[in-house]
């Protein structure tokens, strides 16, 4: 879907306060810090500060931003809500040194504003994926300095060459819905047990490639055996996993470039959000930055300086 840059919530912020109340509170103002609804006024004097509001319950103020990983923020709101549009109708991602261009704010604002979006991205309540008929893929990957697309891992439990010092990952997808990422810090049998277990239905099917020695407790673990040259079999691959992989390492390599290991999850779990709500499921790019707008109450993120490049 074409962004039609002209839309007053993206050129007026009064308008994107607006826009921003809509879709936060779509039955009215919520106060952030009791919760009431019913005992809370807008103050519109002219020594009041745009979108202020008063709650006679806790006697506390405030506004929109309140609570979210905006509030504090001295970026006009238009350019936070463009920002968020960007990030989430932009496939591979969108790199600050681009997002500092395209809204005119400097670097480093940029790189925050990207950060918190990410955190706005990140699914604070995950419920369980698969059930009765899904199919979950999983499988591992490895990102890190002068990665060259090397691919889901194989031999990985013996060490492939090649791959020291690089993050490991692993990422579980839902046929036909949602993916969810970890980056881990290893790749042994009891910390991939441990993820299936808290994030996936046993009554799922499960299918990973052999690497995945040990049979999990699922209605069915089918495995392909990529060191033979088996990539399907049937109904039975790991290609949307690996597919997911690939989405991931273009958009790092070709976007991003560079990413500190301490930000890599909320790398990956951009990436999870836009595939999770991706328009084959029925999400266009608006409800996807709206999705991404609510993700933002109820969580904070600061930063003193960057620390990586993009």
């Amino acid at each position: 879907m074409t962004i039609n840059l002209t839309d007053p919530v993206f050129t007026d912020e009064a308008k994107a306060r607006e826009h921003l109340e809509e879709i936060r509170w779509p039955d009215g103002p919520v106060c952030p810090h009791c919760g009431s609804v019913d005992k809370v006024y807008r103050l519109n004097g002219t020594k009041h500060r745009p979108g202020l509001i008063h709650c006679n319950n806790c006697d506390g103020s405030f506004t929109v931003t309140t609570g979210s990983v905006m509030e504090s923020s001295h970026v006009p709101l238009n350019k936070w809500v463009l920002a968020f549009r960007l990030m989430a109708s932009s496939k591979k991602g969108m790199s600050a040194h681009q997002l500092h261009r395209t809204i005119v704010v400097t670097y480093k604002t940029a790189w925050f504003m990207a950060h918190r979006i990410r955190e706005a991205m990140r699914d604070a309540a995950p419920t369980t994926m698969g059930g009765e008929g899904r199919i979950i893929e999983s499988d591992e990957t490895y990102w890190g300095p002068k990665d060259k697309d090397t691919g889901p891992m194989k031999g990985r439990r013996k060490g492939k060459p090649g791959h020291g010092g690089k993050s490991k990952i692993v990422s579980l997808v839902e046929r036909d819905g949602r993916s969810r990422s970890f980056k881990v810090d290893d790749i042994k049998t009891a910390t991939l047990h441990g993820i299936l277990r808290d994030n996936v239905s046993t009554k799922s099917r499960l299918m990973t490639d052999e690497g995945m020695a040990h049979n999990f407790a699922f209605v069915s673990h089918e495995k392909v055996h990529h060191g033979s040259g088996e990539y399907a079999r049937g109904d039975v691959t790991t290609n949307t996993v690996e597919g997911f992989f690939g989405v991931f390492k273009r958009g790092m390599r070709g976007t991003y470039q560079h990413c500190g290991e301490q930000h890599l999850q909320r790398y990956l779990d951009e990436f999870d959000f836009r595939y999770s709500n991706r328009a084959k499921l029925g999400v266009n790019d608006t409800e996807r930055a709206a999705l991404a707008i609510k993700g933002a109450a109820g969580k904070r993120l600061t930063y003193r300086q960057p620390r990586s490049a993009e």
